[in-house]
């Protein structure tokens, strides 16, 4: 049994470093962040603090919004999310760093490094829940949501995404001037589109979860 737990860990670690790898593959494409990076990604750009160091910031947010939520309903065991919070925010500097040559490709090359980065998110992603550890901070905020609002899952998602998009294009604006998309593009759009139909095909056909 232990052995068993000790490899669904493992298993579970790898799931957040590939997640972090498939944000900064999409970000380093240089055509849009994902749209759960999308605020920090643009404050990293207009301020000394790194693109991990902001994504660690927010994640905190969503683990207090999520307390206030829950209240007494909130397993001490989530606060293990501080821990995953810190691998995933140190793997986001690390591959952003490792991966700097990348930045500023032709399109024909930064398109499939894109499509590239959403396969590898949607991966990390579904290995994650098939783990049946814990989820980062962003995914246990939405099921939170979902939950005490009694939201479908999906719609939750959805209306989360967009309102970090929407809170990064108020920021991109005040940075940079009115109408200013600094750090968002098409592949903000595109990975929103994209990263759901990797996880379900990953899902149906790699994991063969049922519809």
């Amino acid at each position: 049994m232990m052995h068993h737990m000790m490899i669904r860990i493992i298993v579970f670690i790898g799931s957040i470093l590939m997640t972090a790898f498939g944000i900064d593959m999409i970000t380093v494409a240089s055509l849009g962040t994902s749209p759960i990076s999308s605020v920090p990604f643009v404050i990293s750009l207009h301020t000394s603090w790194t693109f991990g160091q902001l994504t660690f910031v927010m994640n905190m947010v969503f683990i207090l919004l999520q307390v206030a939520l829950l209240r007494s309903q909130f397993r001490p065991v989530e606060f293990l999310q501080i821990a995953i919070t810190f691998i995933f925010s140190a793997a986001i500097d690390f591959f952003m760093h490792a991966m700097t040559g990348l930045q500023h490709l032709a399109l024909p090359l930064a398109v499939p490094l894109l499509v590239a980065g959403c396969a590898v998110l949607a991966f990390g992603i579904c290995i994650e829940v098939a783990s049946q550890i814990l989820m980062v901070p962003g995914d246990g905020l939405v099921r939170v949501l979902a939950r005490t609002g009694k939201w479908q899952m999906g719609s939750t998602k959805v209306v989360f995404d967009s309102t970090l998009v929407a809170a990064a294009v108020i920021l991109s604006s005040l940075y940079g001037g009115l109408g200013t998309l600094t750090g968002l593009g098409v592949g903000t759009l595109i990975s929103a589109m994209l990263v759901g139909r990797f996880v379900n095909f990953f899902n149906h056909h790699v994991f063969f979860i049922e519809r």
